[in-house]
């Protein structure tokens, strides 16, 4: 009986002290596990799957929330006065991308085009696309800004032109037309009279380039070399930097192309992209943790320098011509037209932008943008990049159709570009990045407890063996004890009971 306690101590030592080692094992080998996962998953390689299906088709629903405002008083900022504004609002377009003409490249990159398409959904819109809305003018007003330093004859010419097309400073059309575009015949004789001058050719639209088109062809690093470096764009359209503004450093091309980063985010590294669209790399910082849907995340914002002026942020000078912080002149991307970037509402731009219209009421939780990462994977959870496009309106002399409108950089719109991660492509990335190392770390704490207890017991086992062999012998000494008490009593008693009487 013996050798069998013995043996059941040692098998539960020898299980005790594998589970406890294979426990700690997976205390150092779980963050490797999840590094090389995360790297497997994060790599734009065909062969990964899932992962590289995501890049490619981004599967996560964007939405284009567009809000157009309507200068209510038009009429009256001919003759001078301050522009009154009322949003409308807002038309939402579900916005589908996809990329194309994928070639790999021997040095370790891959270059793409991206298509991008919209459908107007109805259900989340506050407003038709046939509503009707009066909207400066670009082909009248920017046109004039622009021409603006020409002869007085040249300019009476235009003017001229104007009239005979009908042309006026503020148009009432469909959202439909001003957002996608509309024939207009004004627009093809500028093109003949000044070519090259103009950015827009066929149809007038602000959105007019954007649907059915891309964005240029892009080069990026796959991180089959470099981990660190996957989604860097290597190129944009052949270019390792623009040259629509005055510093290398504004021309520079930097970070990824805005979808994705790089893994094993930490709060202090900025997320750097470059956008086409404002012709620019950008930059946003972290600001606190915060979780979706259960996933840890890093939110990022922008900074208050994004758009500030080359006075108060020296690197931004070569942005310059300059007006004041919070709103940047985009005219030298946009062949010279008026137009210029900021945020909503002119959102954490200077005060004098805000006083110089009616209308407009910015607030933190509508108007700013910000960015929810995974840092582990570097993948965006949630966002909603939010931006304005704004004109500068002005009286030219000699083009009478523009009045006497006072210099006015003039909301015109802004836009929400949202998406998060959701359905299917949610539970899979939640499954594989998320619970398996939550599984793993739980793991390895309850083999390394059981094995713990397993332990003990076999420690535990031979101490209470040998205290049960110890009252076992306490038993049977005690019984021999009293069977010899009992054997003496009882011969007594006999003795007693058999003793012949006395006579």
């Amino acid at each position: 009986m013996a050798g069998v306690g013995n043996k059941k101590s040692i098998v539960f030592g020898v299980l005790g002290v594998l589970l406890v080692g294979v426990g700690t094992l997976l205390v150092f080998l779980v963050p490797v596990i999840m590094d090389e996962q995360v790297e497997k998953n994060v790599r734009i390689d065909p062969s990964s799957g899932f992962a590289y299906e995501m890049w490619r088709d981004l599967p996560v629903p964007f939405y284009m929330s567009i809000y157009i405002f309507e200068v209510v008083n038009h009429k009256e900022v001919l003759l001078g006065e301050k522009p009154q504004l009322q949003e409308r609002g807002p038309y939402v377009y579900r916005e589908y991308k996809k990329k194309q003409n994928i070639t790999f490249n021997e040095n370790g990159t891959v270059s793409f085009v991206e298509f991008r398409t919209f459908h107007f959904d109805p259900e989340k819109s506050n407003g038709k696309e046939e509503d009707h809305v009066i909207v400066p003018n670009i082909l009248v007003l920017g046109s004039s800004v622009m021409l603006q330093d020409l002869g007085i004859a040249i300019k009476w010419i235009i003017s001229g032109a104007f009239s005979a097309f009908n042309e006026e400073a503020f148009i009432n059309k469909t959202v439909k037309d001003i957002l996608w575009g509309y024939e207009d015949p004004f627009l093809d004789f500028l093109n003949t009279f000044l070519p090259g001058k103009l950015p827009f050719k066929g149809k007038f639209g602000f959105f007019s380039d954007f649907n059915n088109s891309n964005t240029g062809v892009f080069t990026v690093n796959t991180g089959m070399e470099d981990i660190s470096r996957v989604q860097m764009v290597d190129n944009w359209n052949g270019l390792k930097k623009v040259d629509f503004w005055n510093s290398e450093q504004t021309n520079m091309i930097n970070g990824t192309a805005g979808q994705m980063w790089p893994p094993f985010r930490k709060p202090s590294e900025p997320l750097e992209f470059y956008s086409p669209d404002a012709c620019r790399s950008m930059k946003l910082v972290y600001e606190k943790e915060e979780k979706f849907r259960g996933i840890p995340t890093f939110r990022y914002t922008a900074p208050n320098y994004l758009f500030a002026n080359g006075s108060d942020y020296p690197p931004n000078e070569g942005f310059c011509p300059c007006v004041a912080s919070g709103v940047q002149n985009v005219s030298a991307c946009r062949f010279n037209a008026p137009l210029f970037l900021s945020f909503p509402h002119f959102y954490n731009a200077d005060p004098g932008f805000l006083e110089s219209v009616e209308g407009l009421h910015p607030t933190e939780e509508l108007h700013s943008l910000f960015l929810d990462m995974h840092p582990l994977t570097g993948i965006p959870m949630n966002c909603s990049i939010k931006m304005q496009l704004n004109m500068l309106t002005k009286s030219v002399s000699g083009i009478m159709q523009t009045g006497q409108i006072k210099p006015v950089i003039l909301p015109v719109l802004w836009f929400a570009e949202s998406g998060h991660l959701d359905g299917p492509v949610y539970n899979t990335y939640y499954n594989i990045l998320i619970l398996m190392p939550i599984v793993l770390e739980y793991l390895q704490y309850v083999l390394i407890g059981i094995g713990l207890c397993f332990i003990t017991v076999a420690l535990v086992l031979p101490f209470v063996k040998q205290c049960r062999k110890q009252e076992q012998v306490l038993n049977d000494t005690s019984g021999t004890d009293d069977a010899t008490e009992y054997s003496e009593d009882s011969k007594l008693l006999e003795d007693q009971e058999y003793r012949p009487p006395q006579t």
